[in-house]
């Protein structure tokens, strides 16, 4: 049943990633063409301060989704019900704080906003954006049921619908009216819509969360939930530090259009980062109930199996970026938005990092490792800010780029091994380096190999270099890496899978013959 769910969440969350991706770069350039690249900053810039004010979720989130793997195991309806309304309760008192601070920052806008020609009443839009955020969390809280329960593709096929919908609308806005304003609203709508729609099917999925006898939650299950909370209260500003400063900063140093043209790049990225990242995050309900088992020797099986795949997807796909970022900028938007080139290796090296630590990330939320690391966010942000500011004096936006880049080597010389690597699977830290030195290794040869191709071959016009960088992107990769590990037990665990999906299908057809 683990790896039926596992596959149905993987092959739904695919789907969604796919649709989400190419409707965001469809309406991403005709965002362009109407609006033009500050508005597109700005766009990045508000959504960013906003995630800044994320911080006073401080991971309930995840707590409470860890918190009920064990309940839905033994079907404990009772502490179910405990659960959800203390979730609902403590998301109204966020959604309050975000208000707050959010309104509090309002006199700090034009700092943070500088060089702009946008001639529209930017406090206005900013509490736009501000409400789209507390409303999402006066309304998504119940979605958290059916993620423990690993049923994350029924939010998924609602999220594509949702996607179709909002994106086909602002598309129809930004051509018919070129109104900002309208844009942001109908957003919003749709926001709220996709909430009310899942927790229309959370509740008629489980109906027993929607009794009003509902037993305050123990002293015990509060008290587990605030020491995973007092850990996650730190991961929750690190992530935002790494991932929601860069635009602050190069928006402070360089201007709002500045955002707007990295923007371009790092759609791409983030767009295939989301693709991925639904494989790892269908996986986490499923890792979580394997943990459960306590079976140090086969939870390292799996992490060694999730750690191959890990690094095959993202170093092809970091690979398939570098070959093809430059032609697929072209093509989408226009020669005028290329950057540099040492900005596209750095967005490519920067990728496949923060790409490998997916499989940490997946073990770490299923065993509810957030208090032990605690502090460790914190060296990271430091690191991130500190060099971002200083290296964006000497190469601009590929500086800050860098100082993400840093930041990542405090997770995996450090943290990784130390707070997960060792507790769940007993392993040895230099077992581990040789383990990520390997496939940082192999990743960096076959990503110099691929460049070396791609710069001596004569291209006679842009198509020409989109197929054969395209090529190269799928045929050496994967060429170079079935040849090397087709062998291992690692690769064979996924052949098994693919046997157990094929067995399920024919079964089904039996079944409906």
């Amino acid at each position: 049943m683990r790896s039926l769910n596992s596959i149905k969440n993987t092959i739904v969350s695919v789907i969604m990633s796919v649709v989400s991706v190419l409707i965001t770069l469809i309406a991403q350039k005709i965002f362009l063409g109407t609006l033009g690249e500050e508005y597109l900053g700005l766009n990045g810039l508000f959504g960013d301060i906003l995630s800044v004010l994320a911080i006073a979720e401080l991971g309930f989130g995840s707590a409470i989704i860890y918190s009920m793997y064990a309940p839905l195991k033994n079907n404990d309806t009772e502490e179910l019900k405990s659960l959800m309304k203390f979730y609902k309760n403590v998301y109204r008192i966020i959604a309050l704080i975000v208000t707050v601070l959010g309104i509090a920052l309002i006199p700090f806008l034009n700092i943070l906003v500088s060089e702009t020609s946008i001639d529209v009443n930017l406090t206005f839009l900013y509490f736009l954006f501000l409400f789209d955020v507390i409303a999402s969390y006066l309304l998504s809280y119940k979605r958290s049921i059916l993620y423990a329960n690993q049923q994350t593709y029924i939010i998924n096929l609602v999220h594509i619908a949702y996607l179709v919908l909002m994106n086909v609308t602002q598309i129809s806005i930004l051509l018919l009216t070129k109104n900002y304003i309208f844009y942001l609203v109908s957003k919003i709508g749709f926001r709220i819509l996709e909430n009310v729609v899942i927790t229309i099917i959370a509740n008629k999925k489980y109906p027993y969360i929607t009794e009003k006898n509902v037993k305050p939650l123990s002293i015990s299950t509060k008290n587990e939930i605030k020491q995973k909370i007092h850990g996650l209260i730190f991961h929750k500003i690190g992530a935002t530090g790494i991932n929601s400063t860069d635009n602050m900063i190069i928006s402070y140093f360089l201007g709002v259009a500045k955002v707007g043209l990295l923007t371009n790049y790092t759609t791409l990225t983030n767009g295939l980062n989301i693709l991925i990242t639904q494989i790892f995050s269908a996986l986490t309900a499923s890792v979580g109930n394997l943990l459960l088992e306590n079976d140090k020797e086969k939870s390292y099986s799996i992490y060694k199996s999730i750690l191959l795949l890990n690094f095959w997807i993202y170093s092809f796909a970091a690979i398939g970026l570098v070959c093809l970022f430059k032609p697929v900028i072209i093509v989408w938007i226009g020669e005028k938005y290329l950057l540099s080139f040492s900005l596209l290796l750095a967005l490519c090296i920067n990728f496949y990092f923060s790409g490998m630590k997916k499989t940490f990330i997946l073990f770490k939320d299923a065993a509810g490792i957030f208090y032990e690391d605690r502090y460790v966010p914190i060296l990271e942000i430091i690191v991130n800010i500190v060099s971002s500011i200083i290296l964006i004096h000497y190469f601009e936006l590929t500086g800050v780029i860098i100082g993400t880049i840093l930041s990542s080597l405090v997770v995996f010389l450090y943290s990784y091994p130390k707070f997960i690597y060792k507790p769940l699977f007993n392993g040895k830290y230099s077992t581990y380096l040789k383990e990520q030195g390997k496939y940082l290794l192999l990743f960096i040869l076959t990503f110099i190999l691929c460049i070396s191709i791609m710069q001596i071959i004569p291209f006679t016009n842009i198509w020409s270099e989109v197929l054969v960088g395209f090529a190269v992107a799928i045929i050496i990769p994967n060429s170079v890496y079935l040849l090397l590990f087709y062998k291992t037990d690692e690769f064979k665990y996924y052949i098994s899978l693919l046997n157990v999906l094929k067995e399920a299908v024919m079964k089904k057809k039996e079944e409906e013959m």
